[in-house]
């Protein structure tokens, strides 16, 4: 009876550890997964996403463009008390040594990663690059891999992420910091895929479809009158 009992214990404890093995492995590669990291390329410019003006996004950039990747860092982002965050981040970069000449300022009035990748689009297309190697944290560069790929089709984008203190991808789950970031970043992923790349491809379609109709009713007016003529 007790080499029964033992047994069992055994074997419970057995697969309770490979249960915990195995879900510690499923929320590491859940927490990986949001870490989209490419070797850089050589490139028309390396974009920096808004959001940290201050911190390892612009001092990554700022690196790549020394080690020879791009000729321009292109810093995108909204105001921060009235100057747009590039602005800001140059500054701090020309104290660091950084040449000025190496860098430019998107300014816009986006506060979403989706709104700031629409307003990009329109700029990059204004300068007339196709190869961007692209500069976000490390938790973010997923995302916004995903909306660059969906949203602005006919670049090439390469992404060269900059690690966040706040985010540890390996044990997420065990720091505040690091659990909201997850979240938060699924959730909008998820939102990305499922509603508003969906949203946006039917509101394309609604466009096309009316500038067709609009097309065909010009050309019906304008062979209207000769054929009631010729009917006369």
């Amino acid at each position: 009876m007790r080499w029964t009992v033992r047994a069992l214990l055994l074997v419970f404890a057995s697969v309770l550890f490979i249960a915990l093995v195995r879900w510690q492995g499923t929320l590491t590669w859940l927490g990986n997964f949001l870490v989209y990291s490419q070797p850089p390329e050589p490139a028309d410019l390396i974009l920096v996403m808004g959001g940290d003006f201050w911190g390892p996004r612009v001092t990554a950039a700022a690196e790549l463009a020394q080690r020879g990747f791009a000729p321009l860092v292109l810093i995108s982002g909204p105001p921060y008390r009235d100057r747009p965050e590039g602005e800001l981040a140059v500054d701090s970069l020309v104290k660091q040594g950084y040449p000025s000449g190496w860098f430019a300022v998107f300014g816009h009035n986006e506060t979403s990663t989706l709104g700031e990748v629409l307003a990009l689009r329109g700029e990059l297309t204004r300068r007339h690059v196709r190869w961007v190697l692209v500069v976000t944290s490390d938790y973010h560069s997923r995302r916004c891999a995903l909306l660059f790929r969906l949203f602005c089709p006919g670049f090439h984008f390469t992404f060269a992420p900059a690690p966040d203190s706040h985010y540890h991808a390996e044990r997420w789950w065990s720091d505040p910091s690091s659990r909201a970031l997850f979240f938060s970043e699924w959730s909008k992923i998820l939102g990305s895929v499922l509603v508003a790349y969906p949203a946006y491809r039917i509101n394309r379609g609604v466009l096309a479809l009316r500038s067709l109709l609009s097309s065909n009713r010009g050309t019906w007016m304008k062979t209207e009158p000769a054929c009631i003529a010729m009917r006369k």
